[in-house]
């Protein structure tokens, strides 16, 4: 979840810098239920007396998302640029926190001092406007935590890669002594697109159709939202944007002002109205997501519109692993309706915000760093990214989630391990991954719940019969009888036969009945499900 600490100092007195708080996103299949994951900073928070600032790189939610939530936890300065630091104030807002709390800080050669370590935000290109790389200067020598980035000359929106303003930073002093680098595409072969290589394809394609067309991209990325924008303004289109992610996005970047020229958009209640073939709508939900504008569209009408056969609806946009299924069920759902659907298409209407492997060796060459510590990526890119740099000369490390480096010599070594999880957003409640609650939620989904209720009078002889109510479980067995009267029979026989010295302590009762129960559901269709047990003792008169 892109939360990165680094430190300078006495063992175990080291002064520390965070450098982004990210969130991922939860699945139905491993954490269902959840709003957000993100790190779990139990070891930060118990060092947070030692914290001397939160640096965040940009406004991509796997880097900001769980600003708000852990602020209250550390209460550090925030240091940001101006189009990230707004989207900050935002977050921070919404939950009931002043945005004074982040300092809007201006790129090199400005520069933060913080306890031993001095910061420069450094342009680099993104998938987002003003995504920076941090230069972090400590005694023991320089640091580039190079965040996302990609080598775009011409990114449509935001400031372009500059190797001159790096190879400055590379000669300066000593010269680079760790770069922490993009691994993400690590596997792609080919040197990154800039963004400008889309326009002509897409304004192509949208002048082809012949209905309605709608198009889906990260909302965050507003560069491609212009490029969108401007190729259905070209192919003579409305332009109308859905979703309050990408709305807010462009309405931050223009208010920055580091989004210049939109075109106008009309809103959705206009968009009704006007011609199909004159029309085209921008939307949130790229990646599958239930809840966003796409997902709407592709379950009938949002807002009042309506895709029909004959539209056509482009996914400007590569699906992130693990988000196959959603966006699959979007497709399908729309081939049903008889909406032609575009994906990618090889890289015509869509380009990485991401260095690929040439564009990572470039930044390699570029820098000339003595250690190089690859990060954003699954393992198997870390491990790929460590061989590059080694292949090269260049001592490399692959550090998972918790693992302590000491950078201070010619080598980077493993000094201790951090002990790690998730946190979760559970609804407005953070919770931890490992407190039981999502665990017994899964359990509940997989083999239902059996809710039983025992009266005891004040003999502690039972009152009547127990009472069994099912919920996520078949009514009727595998014999052909209802599961419930089956559980209700067995317990009335255990109940008869019971002894006192069960029936008098609701320890013993809970087990015996949650036995029974399970055996019955289990005989019967095959499942253990989870059993409250409600024992209710009449009290003496």
């Amino acid at each position: 979840m892109n939360t990165y600490v680094y430190g300078y100092g006495p063992e175990g007195k080291e002064r520390l810098i965070v450098v982004d708080l990210g969130v991922t996103f939860p699945d139905m299949d491993g954490s269902p239920g959840v709003d957000l994951i993100m790190a779990d900073l139990a070891w930060l928070e118990q060092n947070a007396d030692r914290v001397e600032a939160i640096f965040i790189t940009h406004a991509h939610e796997d880097h900001i998302g769980a600003l708000a939530h852990y602020w209250p936890k550390l209460r550090k300065p925030i240091y940001a640029r101006k189009f990230t630091g707004r989207i900050g104030q935002l977050k921070l807002e919404e939950a009931g926190i002043s945005g004074d709390e982040i300092t809007i800080v201006e790129p090199r050669p400005h520069t933060i001092e913080v306890g031993p370590f001095k910061v420069q935000f450094v342009p680099v290109s993104h998938s987002i406007p003003e995504s920076s790389g941090l230069v972090i200067d400590t005694p023991a020598g320089r640091v580039v935590h190079t965040g996302d980035f990609k080598l775009d000359g011409n990114p449509v929106v935001g400031e372009a890669f500059n190797p001159e303003l790096w190879h400055e930073i590379a000669n300066e002093g000593e010269g680079v002594k760790v770069l922490t680098c993009d691994s993400t595409n690590i596997f792609s072969p080919q040197p990154g697109r800039s963004e400008a290589t889309l326009v002509g394809p897409l304004t192509e394609l949208i002048r082809q159709q012949e209905g309605m067309i709608v198009a889906t991209t990260f909302a965050s990325n507003v560069a491609r939202l212009k490029t969108l924008a401007e190729a259905g303004k070209a192919a003579g289109r409305h332009i109308c944007l859905l979703g309050r992610a990408m709305r807010r996005m462009v309405s931050a970047a223009e208010e920055t002002g580091v989004l210049t020229g939109f075109p106008g958009v009309v809103s959705p209640e206009d968009a009704v109205d006007l011609p199909r073939n004159k029309m085209m709508l921008i939307v949130t939900g790229s990646q599958g997501e239930r809840r966003a504008a796409s997902a709407a569209l592709s379950r009938g009408k949002y807002l009042g519109l309506q895709m029909k056969e004959g539209d056509s609806f482009l996914f400007s946009s590569k699906t992130i692993p693990g988000n196959e299924r959603g966006v699959i069920r979007i497709m399908n759902a729309f081939s049903e309706m008889g909406v032609e659907v575009i994906d990618d298409h090889g890289g015509l209407y869509h380009v990485s915000g991401h260095a690929n492997r040439p564009d990572i060796e470039a930044v390699h060459d570029l820098l000339k760093p003595q250690i190089v510590i690859p990060m954003h990526g699954e393992h198997r890119h870390l491990r790929e990214h460590m061989k590059l740099a080694q292949s090269k000369g260049l001592a490399s490390e692959v550090a998972t989630n918790g693992t302590m480096l000491d950078l201070s010599g010619e080598w980077p070594k493993v000094v201790e391990y951090i002990e790690t999880g998730r946190t979760y957003l559970d609804g407005s409640v953070l919770i931890g991954s490992m407190d039981g609650v999502v665990r017994d939620r899964i359990r509940m989904a997989l083999n239902g719940h059996v809710l039983i209720t025992v009266i005891i009078d004040e003999d502690d002889q039972p009152l009547g019969e127990a009472w069994v109510e099912l919920m996520g479980l078949p009514e009727v067995g595998k014999r052909g009888l209802p599961v419930a009267d089956q559980i209700e029979d067995e317990l009335s026989e255990f109940l008869e036969r019971a002894p006192d010295k069960i029936l008098s302590n609701d320890d013993k009762m809970d087990d015996a009945i949650r036995r029974i129960a399970r055996q019955v559901t289990m005989e019967e269709v095959g499942k253990k499900p989870e059993v409250t047990v409600v024992v209710s003792r009449l009290m003496p008169a």
